[in-house]
């Protein structure tokens, strides 16, 4: 795990002009990807994931949020995209950061607070975004309400364009995360999905990490393996056909 040290990624905040069209040697038509994330302009934002917390999440299952958490840790590593974490008293009763998440992100960079309830009143975390270079963030945290939605209001507030993820967030109850969406809504914050964010960074199964990001598919939607594997059968039925077939065969 990484503390206190960043390094600049990428190019720094993209121009209004610059394109962000798909990058795989074939045309594409003018101003596709122009109004989508640019994977050289975002950074991931896991705030407070803590096991205690999780025990308190009532608008999502905790199975559904925690593999969530984790393909954006796993994405993130994949397309190179900076991790910032940071956990709220880690030492008491919220528990420690889920280790899923620096285990698939192991360049992330863990930010420790001081107390404060909101991560953007902490000095070195704002200082540590602000060193990555980049404009967009993509947040997610436990409790949307308050780890995610502090942050993600002061940030846009100071210039940043905001993403909140909230299927990989959890609040304690449904009305608590309706509300939290509605002030997202009129502050400007972006409310996303994990999924959405996964096909936004992706863009194009034409990438030689192709098979690699299926499998990202399968963490938030797991029947997506049952796709895989019954279209990999057909592939090997069709193109051998005189394989034998184990299912197929009588005792």
């Amino acid at each position: 795990m990484n503390e206190h040290r960043v390094s600049r990624a990428g190019n720094g905040s993209p121009t209004a002009k610059k394109s962000n069209s798909i990058q795989d040697g074939i045309p594409h038509a003018p101003g596709g990807g122009d109004a989508l994330l640019r994977r050289d302009d975002v950074v991931m934002l896991l705030l407070d994931h803590q096991s205690g917390l999780f025990e308190v999440v009532k608008d999502i299952s905790a199975v559904e949020l925690r593999a969530n958490t984790a393909m954006l840790a796993k994405l993130a590593t994949l397309l190179n995209i900076p991790v910032i974490t940071t956990a709220s008293e880690p030492g008491g009763p919220n528990g420690p950061l889920i280790p899923e998440i620096h285990q698939l992100a192991p360049h992330s960079i863990h930010v420790p607070r001081r107390g404060e309830v909101n991560a953007w009143d902490n000095e070195l975390f704002v200082k540590t975004v602000r060193e990555t270079g980049r404009k967009t963030l993509i947040m997610a945290g436990i409790w949307t309400s308050v780890c995610v939605m502090f942050p993600a209001l002061d940030a846009t507030a100071a210039g940043f364009k905001v993403y909140a993820v909230i299927d990989a967030s959890g609040d304690p109850s449904v009305m608590a995360s309706q509300t939290t969406l509605a002030r997202f809504v009129q502050a400007g914050v972006v409310p996303t999905s994990a999924n959405a964010v996964l096909c936004e960074l992706q863009r194009t199964w034409n990438r030689p990490d192709a098979a690699e990001i299926a499998q990202l598919y399968t963490m938030v939607a797991p029947n997506y393996r049952s796709v895989m594997e019954s279209y990999n059968r057909a592939q090997d039925v069709a193109l051998h056909p005189e394989k034998p077939q184990p299912e197929l065969s009588h005792a």
